[in-house]
């Protein structure tokens, strides 16, 4: 018999395409994990997962099992969901790009909850294919993360922005208003490590035979910031990112960008459920633009 647990296991490998990152996600070590994924494969009378000593591939059996793990793992969590809404709280479940700044959400979600008395906030924090996969399982009802057209979700678009370079106030290049990618030669670089350009930018510098220094990697964006602020190194960031003692600074060339907006899930859901994410989405598109629009100066 298949166990639910199996079917997280084998989700947050798919999602992390790691045994040892997806043994983190669920909370539990790496051979109870394997060993977790080896009955699954017994149950189903299939192998899943081709191991090499970098990556892990999809079988075709294990290809074909995901839209059927998603499914009954959506249902489980809809079900949940349901018994948690019969006591009429209300239950938003909200997933949050990593790389949308913290001040913008805390403003949204700050006014939100203000308006709607009794209201329960459920938060995920992810990656553009973490948001879409929990979407997909019915694990969250709507993300704030990037559009793109491709996207088969109902899209509700809220601002645009671009990217540029974060840089202490007290470096010398901080008095320029544009910077050449050439100015950044040996300088000691902070590298974002969700960021969602990081390989366009790595391409962007190689191409124009400049090499930055790393000296400091990083998944939290407002850490990173706060050490462009101490001075420890540079970095790029998505141009509504603004701290004390930084300054972002336009780099010639560097022209890149990304539109941030709503996707809902296509799951059916509730009338209740349908019109609180209907009200999000209304109270966000009318609230956030005096939150980002006003704020960006470059």
């Amino acid at each position: 018999m298949i166990e639910n647990y199996q079917l997280r296991y084998f989700l947050a490998i798919v999602e992390t395409g790691s045994f040892t990152k997806a043994a983190a996600r669920v909370f539990v070590t790496q051979p109870t994990l394997s060993a977790g994924i080896k009955k699954l494969e017994i149950n189903l009378g299939s192998k899943l997962f081709d191991r090499s000593s970098k990556r892990v591939f999809l079988t075709e059996s294990g290809t074909r099992f995901v839209p059927h793990a998603k499914s009954i793992l959506y249902q489980l969590n809809l079900a949940e969901a349901e018994i948690k809404s019969t006591n009429r709280t209300l239950l938003l479940r909200l997933g949050i790009l990593m790389t949308i700044p913290s001040s913008i959400i805390q403003s949204i979600l700050g006014a939100f909850s203000r308006e709607i008395s009794g209201l329960i906030i459920e938060l995920f924090e992810g990656t553009e294919q973490e948001l879409l996969n929990r979407l997909d399982q019915g694990k969250i009802d709507i993300a704030m993360t990037i559009i793109r057209p491709a996207l088969k979700q109902d899209k509700f678009p809220l601002y645009r922005e671009g990217y540029s370079i974060a840089l202490a106030q007290h470096h010398p290049l901080a008095r320029k208003k544009l910077i050449h990618p050439s100015d950044f030669a040996g300088e000691a670089t902070i590298v974002r490590g969700r960021c969602e350009i990081l390989s366009e930018t790595s391409r962007f510098f190689t191409d124009h035979n400049v090499r930055p220094r790393l000296v400091y990697n990083t998944t939290q964006d407002e850490r990173a910031l706060s050490m462009v602020a101490a001075g420890v190194g540079f970095t790029t960031m998505p141009d509504h990112y603004r701290s004390e003692g930084v300054s972002r600074i336009k780099m010639i060339g560097y022209d890149f960008k990304r539109e941030i907006g709503l996707l809902t899930t296509s799951h059916q859901l509730s009338e209740q459920q349908r019109k609180l994410i209907d009200d999000f989405i209304t109270f966000t598109k009318t609230h956030l633009p005096e939150i980002t629009y006003a704020r960006n100066s470059l």
